[in-house]
């Protein structure tokens, strides 16, 4: 079975969510990597030296320079022909483009998978994952979306994958790149950071959020994440939000300030190796996840821990 995976990049350099997709896909067989960008050498050759890798396919073009669905998903249908499966990462931009392909390969697309049980069983969450369902597919070609927190990272280094140009389907002219705000951070990348902080909606306001949370997150080298009522309430930015509807992580240690434990944002951290937990409420259900619990007044005992550090 020959298995193709769409590298995760930013036109410079792999993402950590594409190594653990390599690994997803190496327990179907052969792997394959497509790299699709503008001035994507650099990555090319870096994504061969990925461990289990057989061949990286290149599209070097600048109708691929912003990942645009559009483009990119003719392109995939493309390389679809020569082989069974095609992986992607469970991040904005794989789950913006995974659907287009599986559309127009006329599949049903198997999202967020948890592990691969077979050649064509998986297993996957639902229920903002208090779930577990084990799903089995007939399609002949496979659409997969891979939740990287399941799935432990291959090396990035090791692997002696040949680098292949491929035809490039170009720009369709369905949709144009008009420009991106992008946070930028001297703090690890939150879905890659092995620590990160979270602020809930009990810090009040984005001027204590960023008071509390930040020299917390500084003092401990971590990222800074938010539950969805603190964005929502406008406490912290979109990028911060970690759940259901944000971002996935499980880092080696989380840390919950002010944070209930919500179904929604329990199922975006709740793989986290260590979860520490600072609530004013006993019976917090963030508190049935916690490893190390602290009940208390938030505002005493968040700078008295900062200080302490």
């Amino acid at each position: 079975m020959k298995t193709l995976v769409w590298v995760e990049h930013d036109n410079q350099s792999v993402k950590d969510a594409t190594l653990s997709t390599v690994t997803a896909a190496a327990k179907l067989g052969e792997v394959h990597l497509l790299v699709a960008g503008k001035g994507v050498s650099a990555v090319a050759e870096a994504a061969a030296q990925i461990e289990g890798v057989g061949k990286v396919h290149v599209a070097d073009d600048a109708a691929y320079e912003h990942f645009l669905a559009e483009n990119v998903a003719p392109l995939v249908v493309q390389l679809m022909d020569a082989h069974d499966a095609v992986l992607f990462p469970a991040t904005t931009t794989g789950k913006n483009v995974a659907p287009r392909v599986a559309a127009a390969l006329d599949v049903m697309q198997l999202s967020d998978i948890l592990s691969v049980e077979g050649p064509d069983t998986f297993t996957r969450p639902i229920y903002a994952g208090n779930a577990i369902a084990t799903v089995q597919t007939s399609d002949k070609k496979l659409v997969i979306t891979v939740r990287g927190t399941a799935f432990d990272k291959a090396a990035a280094t090791g692997g002696s994958g040949t680098v292949e140009a491929v035809a490039v389907a170009g720009d369709k002219g369905l949709s144009t790149f008009v420009g991106a705000e992008i946070a930028a951070s001297e703090r690890p990348e939150l879905t890659s950071a092995k620590i990160i902080v979270s602020g809930g909606r009990a810090l009040g306001s984005s001027e204590q959020f960023h008071a509390l949370i930040d020299p917390l997150a500084d003092k401990l080298g971590a990222a800074v994440g938010a539950s969805r009522a603190a964005v929502d309430a406008g406490y912290a930015p979109n990028d911060y939000q970690v759940g259901q509807t944000g971002k996935i992580v499980a880092p080696q240690v989380y840390v919950a300030v002010g944070i209930s434990g919500a179904i929604q944002h329990l199922a975006g951290m709740k793989d986290s190796k260590t979860i520490v937990a600072i609530n004013k409420d006993e019976d917090a259900p963030i508190f049935q996840v916690a490893d190390i619990g602290l009940v208390g007044d938030l505002f005493t005992l968040v700078p008295e821990l900062t200080s302490k550090l």
